[in-house]
């Protein structure tokens, strides 16, 4: 699919900080007409900057105040597994109110075209990701970050209280029995805990390696979670905690 190419690509020139059309080419098996569009398309999004013959990576991007397509690719072989998991959750869900994560993001590309689902979120990419989609988009407003591209403050929060939805999609910095849920950054994590007041039942995507971390700011109550969407099999106290609380462990 050109989506999970454009990401590899992302990826290769990160990596190799400069590379030629014909080598991308080769590599993904696809005419040179076609890697051009897609370098296109990434110079657009910021990420590249386009040379005679090929493309280099954008070292701006590489900078802290401006780093989630850097996130973006990282890992996205555990994030996509994560995402086709919680597939099954997004089913017959019309209302959902999700955060600005990159692996979020790739759980609402499982949204089959077509369906009418409203997205109430503060991210600030699903516009371009779902520019041609079926969704109906609801930005919560407030102040842009641009480290993260989400919207926070006090006018988001406001405004996340206006909807009560099906499902709230959030990820996570770490989980811990004894601490629950949580995050390092606190004016994201304050947009989060709103949203999971707002929601009916509420589902948690983390890889494993999320497991037994802790984090600056605590966002939820394991106990208050309903499902737990993760890449690898948790370790046996994960599981036996989840079924005595009623998680639905997904993995």
């Amino acid at each position: 699919m050109s989506k999970d190419r454009l990401a590899f690509i992302k990826q290769t020139i990160q990596s190799a900080k400069k590379v030629s059309v014909s080598e991308l080419s080769m590599q993904y098996s696809v005419t040179e007409e076609t890697i051009r569009r897609d370098l296109d398309k990434l110079e657009a999004e910021g990420v590249v900057t386009r040379i005679h013959g090929g493309a280099i990576w954008n070292a701006d991007i590489q900078k802290d105040n401006i780093h989630f397509y850097k996130r973006l690719t990282e890992n996205l072989k555990e994030k996509q597994a994560i995402a086709n998991k919680a597939a099954g959750l997004l089913e017959g869900r019309n209302t959902i109110i999700t955060d600005s994560s990159t692996t979020v993001m790739e759980a609402l590309k499982m949204i089959p075209d077509g369906r009418e689902v409203t997205i109430v979120t503060n991210s600030t990419e699903v516009f371009r990701e779902f520019q041609q989609s079926s969704l109906h988009i609801i930005s919560t407003g407030g102040e842009f970050n641009k480290k993260s591209l989400s919207l926070q403050g006090q006018l988001a929060k406001t405004n996340i209280a206006k909807y009560n939805v099906d499902l709230a999609l959030i990820s996570c910095r770490g989980l811990s029995v004894e601490k629950g849920v949580l995050d390092s950054n606190e004016a994201e994590a304050e947009i989060k805990m709103r949203m999971l007041k707002q929601a009916g039942e509420v589902a948690l995507l983390a890889d494993h390696s999320k497991f037994d971390q802790t984090a600056f700011v605590c966002l939820i109550d394991l106990k208050s979670v309903n499902y737990i969407v993760t890449d690898q099999k948790p370790g046996d106290g994960w599981i036996r905690y989840c079924a005595e609380n009623g998680i639905q462990l997904i993995y």
